[in-house]
C-alpha cells in the first residue's frame, strides 16, 4: 500500500465503512480491534461477531488469561493485509461481514455470577442471527457458551483441541472451574457424545464419558491430515462447536498458558488440522487459555490469533 493511499486512514476499527475488506492501516498504530474489524454493538449487517471474554478466575494454576483477548487482538493485526493461506481463494475478511463486538463486562468480585452473565451475553449475539467466535479467558467460559448455542441449535458435537479433557467430575453447581466444564456440559445434555472428540490430549482421565480421545501421540505418528479426516468421520454433518485451548500446542509453540504440558502439537500441525477440517458444520467456537504474562515474544498470542482466523474460515467455508 502506497503512503498516499494510507495517509487519510485513521482507526479503521472505528471509521471503517461496512464490515468487509482487507486492512490498510499500519499494524503498529490505531485501535487494535480483532483483524481491524469495526467495533460495534450493531450486528444487523454482521454475519459473525468476535467477542472477548476476559475471565480467568477459574484457573487451576497460572492466571493471566484475562489479558488474552487484548493480546490476541493485537497479534491479529499482522493478518489483515492478505487472505489467509491455504483456503483456495476463500477470504473471510472480504467475503464475511465480521464485527468486533468488544469484551464482555462483568463484576470481577462476583465470579459465581459470571456464567449466567456470559450466557446472556452470548444469547444477545445469537438472537441477532449472528454467529460468534469468542476469545478467552480461561476454559470455563466454554460452558456458558455451549449452553447458549445448545439453546439455539440443540445438542452439539464438540471438537476440543486441548492437553486436558476437562471432564473431571464436578457435581457442585456453584463451582466455576476450567477443568470440569465438559463434564457438566455432558451431564446437562448439551453435547452429542457420539459425535464429539478430543484432540491433543496428554494427561490422564479415568472416565471420559464416552467422548473419543485422539491424543497428541496419534497426531505425531499419523499426521494432522489423517487426524482431521478421522475427526470429520466422527462429527459427520452434525452441528458442531470447536473449542481450542492453546495448551493443545506444545509449550515451545505456546508458552503463555496456565497449564503447559510437553509433547503437544506444533503450530504447523495445528494449521494442517484446522484447514483440513474444512467442510464441517461449524456453528461457533472459541480460543482460550492465552496468558500473556507467561508469553515470550507474543508467540502464544500470535498462535491464538491464527486459530481464531481459522475458526472464521471454517465457519465461512460451508457458507460460501
Amino acid at each position: 500500500m502506497a503512503l498516499e493511499d494510507s495517509k487519510h486512514i485513521i482507526d479503521e476499527a472505528i471509521t471503517r465503512n461496512g464490515l468487509k475488506g482487507l486492512g490498510r492501516e499500519n499494524a503498529f498504530g490505531g485501535v487494535a480491534s480483532f483483524l481491524r474489524r469495526r467495533y460495534t454493538k450493531d450486528l444487523s449487517e454482521a454475519d459473525i461477531a468476535i467477542t472477548g471474554i476476559p475471565f480467568d478466575q477459574a484457573v487451576t494454576n497460572r492466571p493471566g488469561t484475562r489479558l488474552g483477548p487484548r493480546a490476541i487482538r493485537e497479534a491479529s493485526l499482522l493478518q489483515v493485509y492478505d487472505p489467509p493461506y491455504g483456503w483456495d481463494g476463500f477470504d473471510p475478511l472480504s467475503d464475511l461481514a465480521i464485527a468486533d463486538y468488544g469484551d464482555l463486562a462483568f463484576d470481577y468480585a462476583m465470579p459465581s455470577a459470571f456464567p449466567e452473565v456470559l450466557e446472556a451475553h452470548a444469547n444477545s449475539i445469537l438472537s441477532q442471527n449472528c454467529a460468534m467466535i469468542s476469545l478467552g479467558g480461561d476454559h470455563s467460559i466454554t460452558l456458558p457458551l455451549l449452553r447458549a448455542h445448545a439453546k439455539r441449535f440443540g445438542p452439539l458435537a464438540i471438537i476440543q483441541c486441548d492437553a486436558h479433557t476437562d471432564t473431571w467430575p464436578d457435581d457442585n453447581a456453584a463451582r466455576v472451574d476450567h477443568g470440569t466444564f465438559l463434564y457438566t456440559a455432558v451431564k446437562e445434555g448439551l453435547i452429542d457424545v457420539a459425535r464429539s472428540v478430543h484432540i491433543g490430549i496428554r494427561t490422564v482421565v479415568e472416565d471420559n464419558l464416552g467422548i473419543e480421545i485422539i491424543d497428541a501421540r496419534q497426531v505425531h505418528e499419523h499426521g494432522a491430515g489423517a487426524i482431521a479426516a478421522r475427526v470429520k468421520d466422527i462429527v459427520g454433518e452434525s452441528q458442531c462447536y470447536l473449542s481450542f485451548d492453546i495448551d493443545c500446542l506444545d509449550p515451545s509453540a505456546a508458552p503463555g498458558t496456565g497449564t503447559p504440558v510437553w509433547g503437544g502439537l506444533s503450530s504447523g500441525q495445528a494449521a494442517i488440522l484446522l484447514r483440513d477440517l474444512a467442510g464441517i458444520n461449524l456453528i461457533g467456537g472459541d480460543v482460550v487459555e492465552v496468558s500473556p504474562p507467561f508469553d515470550h515474544g507474543g508467540i502464544t498470542a500470535v498462535a491464538g490469533a491464527h486459530v481464531a482466523m481459522e475458526l472464521l474460515c471454517l465457519w465461512g467455508w460451508t457458507r460460501r
